[in-house]
């Protein structure tokens, strides 16, 4: 019986998961919600194939997938996410050969090549990652940065610390709202994590380095 677990706190794409993964045989299935869980998880079942978009959880840089691998070395991350970069994904494949990419528009057909691959212990990269790595460096440049005045203080809270959930809090807004403010922030910087995006943000005077630092 082989253990995945599905780290993804967007309901409709881990319900989708959880329906795709429940057809398959030979699958036993555990839901993380937060990266202390998955730790957890993972302690329990070293061996676990973990399916994570990373930037719905309290992870911040790549360094801290790689600890996650390093710590687990017979687990096989799938890195299922909406938006990443061509360093961010060769960064990571180049690391370790435990480390999959399957973006969230991939057909159904996708997916399931993925699963199988990962299952026979292989890496996958779906289409939409290869295209990303063989795209030309220069049509990846934006031409300029362009946040919404929302934009930019969401940014600012992430910046002082604050979690996706504690910044809808305070704004009164859903933490769905919030999170797809964070997903535009982090496209339109052309970044993959808090760290990028704050340092991205002091470069570019989009943020005051004296009150804002990491």
């Amino acid at each position: 019986m082989q253990n995945i677990i599905v780290a993804d706190n967007q309901d409709i794409t881990r319900a989708g998961m959880i329906y795709v993964l429940s057809k398959m045989k030979g699958i036993s299935c555990d839901i993380a919600g937060s990266k202390a869980e998955l730790i957890r998880l993972l302690s329990g079942c070293p061996e676990a194939i973990v399916i994570l978009d990373y930037t719905l959880f309290d992870i911040s840089s790549e360094s801290d997938l790689l600890i996650i691998g390093q710590r687990f070395p017979l687990s096989h991350l799938i890195l299922w996410s909406e938006e990443l970069s061509s360093d961010f994904i060769r960064n990571l494949v180049n690391a370790s050969s435990r480390i999959s990419v399957l973006m969230k528009d991939a057909k159904m057909i996708e997916i399931e090549q993925c699963l199988d691959y990962v299952l026979r212990g292989q890496r996958f990269l779906c289409q939409h990652a290869t295209n990303i790595l063989l795209e030309p460096k220069l049509t990846q440049e934006k031409e300029s940065v362009n946040l919404t005045k929302t934009e930019v203080e969401i940014l600012k809270e992430i910046a002082v610390g604050l979690t996706t959930r504690e910044i809808a809090e305070k704004r009164f807004s859903s933490f769905h709202t919030v999170n797809t403010h964070r997903k535009n922030i982090f496209r339109k910087l052309g970044v993959n994590n808090v760290h990028e995006a704050i340092r991205y943000a002091m470069r570019s005077g989009l943020v005051d380095a004296a009150e804002y630092y990491i």
